[in-house]
């Protein structure tokens, strides 16, 4: 069985969230001498209203029928985030059975390819739900990695994070973005139980990386939105980029993930010297 796909993901998620809280985090008082790390099961059904055995049952994956308001009062017992909830209720009830077989690659629009291309000289990606590359640029590649030059297997985000040396020289501060892409990973694990394709992936670079696997049982969830991230490039130095992520109205699975530099700064110098160096590319 894939490490994905493994019988009890839902336990493993709460028990992970469970072993964050101490007693005190939730106003509990009680002997200091603890055998387990974070809360015991006994102590969270008590926090969630629900009995004992009922929780055990729900992390064991023996539970059936779950309620939205249980679910609920776990969440608020668990102190789970938003992104959290939307995690629990997927494995509670996932977009697609375990029983499903999702397990072809994505087909992209032409147009959608189009456009990433069109975007240069602005650094744009276009992922899939798996981290796959489906498309990126001449200023995306300069940046990042020559992905479409990559054999087919290859041409994933995680894959190349954990797999490829180029990506620790690219990033100054690997392991955090390493984890995001772990923890978006996750979140998209949860959504797809039975995506032969996603556990094919997870187990290759289990099978070839501690540090993944590590982070893959740290159970975070995350996802794409915005923010900073910080660069390394040998030709140029290192350049401060801005990234959003955008989600195509036709294609919510899919993610463009376009990188700016603020104006007038050093790193948008440096961006441009960068691209001097590559050729024109004309898309595909």
């Amino acid at each position: 069985m894939g490490t994905m796909t493994q019988p009890n993901e839902l336990g493993e998620f709460l028990r992970s969230r469970r072993s964050r809280l101490s007693p005190t985090d939730v106003g509990l008082h009680g002997s200091t001498a603890r055998r387990v790390t974070g809360l015991r099961r006994e102590e969270l059904a008590v926090l969630a209203g629900v009995s004992a055995d009922y929780y055990a049952r729900l992390e064991q994956g023996r539970a059936r029928n779950i309620s939205d308001s249980v679910l609920s009062a776990v969440a608020d017992a668990l102190r789970l985030d938003d992104l959290e909830r939307r995690h629990l209720t997927e494995l509670v009830r996932p977009a697609r059975s375990v029983s499903s077989t999702t397990s072809k690659p994505l087909r992209v629009r032409a147009a959608l390819r189009a456009m990433i291309h069109a975007l240069d000289p602005t650094p744009a990606v276009l992922h899939g739900p798996r981290m796959e590359v489906l498309a990126i640029n001449r200023a995306g590649a300069a940046l990042l990695d020559d992905f479409e030059a990559m054999p087919p297997a290859e041409r994933n985000m995680v894959h190349w994070m954990f797999l490829n040396p180029k990506a620790r020289a690219v990033y100054p501060d690997w392991s955090d973005i390493a984890a995001q892409l772990v923890a978006i990973l996750r979140l998209a694990a949860g959504r797809d139980a039975g995506d032969q394709l996603l556990a094919a992936l997870i187990d290759e670079i289990t099978a070839q990386s501690d540090e993944f696997a590590t982070y893959w049982s740290d159970h975070r969830v995350s996802q794409h939105t915005h923010g900073p991230k910080r660069f390394e490039i040998e030709s140029v130095g290192a350049l401060t980029l801005n990234y959003e992520a955008l989600i195509p109205p036709s294609d919510p699975e899919l993610r463009v993930i376009i990188y700016t530099a603020e104006v007038g700064s050093p790193s948008e110098e440096r961006l441009r010297e960068l691209l001097k160096s590559r050729p024109v590319d004309v898309g595909t």
